[in-house]
């Protein structure tokens, strides 16, 4: 991996590069329309949206510059062992040099620390790199989705028992 790749927790001036990220990134996969995570309002403020003391948001940087981010929190209407993956997207030239493993697996251990025994997550046909990584780290397809999320336009589904799953 490059040495000018690195991460950090979200702070809110970061918010106007994630929101442009997300808002980059997603149509670049047909994830535009209804159902996407690309209109939730938290979009434009991830700072605030994750500062609740189970949620979390990193972001990369690329020297210096925000190039993606992940993050998680409760889901959405399910259980209260169960995060969710959310928003973790990476602009071209971030992609392919390893980030995306490293944020992930320390995503995963926050989310240990933070008490949770799983992680959901919903992605869509298309994004085929990112469902490799989830697979090769020991997330299962699920065949149907979960939780509250109104993200109906998502179409794979996948879950991680924490206990089970490799550490950083």
């Amino acid at each position: 991996m490059p040495d000018d790749l690195s991460f950090r927790p979200i702070r809110p001036e970061d918010d106007p590069a994630v929101a442009a990220i997300i808002r980059a990134v997603m149509p670049e996969f047909g994830a535009d329309g209804p159902g996407f995570a690309i209109h939730d309002p938290e979009v434009s403020a991830m700072s605030a949206a994750y500062a609740g003391p189970r949620s979390a948001y990193f972001v990369v940087e690329m020297a210096g510059r925000v190039v993606g981010g992940a993050g998680l929190g409760p889901l959405e209407g399910g259980d209260t062992d169960t995060a969710e993956l959310r928003k973790m997207y990476f602009l071209r030239e971030a992609r392919g040099k390893g980030m995306g493993e490293r944020l992930l697996r320390h995503v995963l251990d926050v989310a240990r620390e933070r008490g949770f025994a799983r992680v959901y997550l919903e992605t869509l046909t298309g994004m085929d790199s990112a469902m490799r990584l989830y697979e090769r780290l020991g997330f299962r397809r699920l065949d149907r989705q979960l939780g509250g999320t109104g993200h109906h336009g998502c179409n794979r589904f996948y879950m991680l028992d924490l206990v089970a799953a490799p550490t950083t």
